[in-house]
């Protein structure tokens, strides 16, 4: 393992199962809100504020549209954008990560500041033998979370940080 800290963009990425997860996430999560808005625009009909234009209550069909056009767009584009620019590696002694979309967070921990590393499979991360890693320290800012990871190698890699942090803890934490 390398020993480089410079800003630069992590070697890996996260499993590609992650991308059809987030992709379930993302169209379970749009048909709910979709639902939702259709049977909100459905009791407009029903309203009787004298304060909104009656052209309004009866023509707000437009929104479900629009929303469902958006989430057409969105739901395939958002896990694939987030496969490409998310990443991580593991050098000797820093967990580094990059994430974010428009706005790029490069976070570097060193593993000598590790207090715990937690390993986590929420139901649908199970279904599809993905997890998440989380990384943390004595401050909230220097924690750092790795979503998406292979389920077996994000195991694998909390036990061998959970080894090395306590390897190298001094007194002072």
């Amino acid at each position: 393992m390398a020993t480089t800290t410079r800003l630069r963009a992590p070697t890996h990425r996260v499993s590609r199962r992650s991308v059809r997860m987030w992709t379930l996430e993302g169209a379970m999560a749009a048909a709910v809100l979709l639902v939702l808005l259709c049977a909100g625009v459905w009791g407009l009909r029903f309203a009787s504020w004298d304060w909104v234009p009656g052209w309004l209550l009866r023509n707000a069909w437009w929104l479900p549209v629009l929303y469902a056009a958006y989430s057409a767009v969105r739901v395939p584009l958002v896990p694939q954008w987030r496969y490409r620019v998310h990443r991580w590696e593991i050098t000797a002694d820093v967990v580094y990560t990059r994430t974010g979309w428009f706005s790029r967070k490069w976070q570097l921990v060193p593993v000598s500041r590790i207090q715990t590393v937690d390993h986590r499979q929420r139901w649908m991360e199970r279904m599809f033998r993905v997890a998440t890693l989380e990384v943390q320290t004595a401050s909230h800012a220097g924690s750092s979370t790795i979503e998406g990871l292979d389920a077996d190698e994000a195991r694998r890699i909390s036990e061998e940080l959970a080894a090395r942090a306590a390897e190298l803890r001094d007194d002072a934490t």
